[in-house]
């Protein structure tokens, strides 16, 4: 079933909806967003509450439930802006 949960962009604070189900991965969620808004996926991360959500983590393992409201926030360790030409 479905999760749905808001992913807000803390750059901007505009928010979308999303549904979820617990299968899908953090990468995945952040992917979404980014290219909702035009960014680089690689240069972002995602935040619940205080916690950084690792990419490889699932919607179960990440305790992501129903209502969740998370944040795409840009990478704090620097995060990959693209490749070099």
């Amino acid at each position: 079933m479905p999760l749905k949960v808001k992913v807000r962009n803390a750059e901007t604070g505009s928010v979308i909806d999303v549904e979820l189900e617990q299968e899908n991965l953090v990468e995945e969620i952040i992917s979404s967003a980014a290219n909702h808004w035009e960014k680089d996926p690689g240069a972002y991360v995602l935040r619940k509450g205080k916690k950084l959500l690792r990419g490889k983590q699932t919607v179960l393992e990440a305790c992501i439930v129903e209502g969740d409201e998370l944040e795409v926030i840009p990478d704090p360790e620097g995060g990959c802006r693209g490749a070099p030409n």
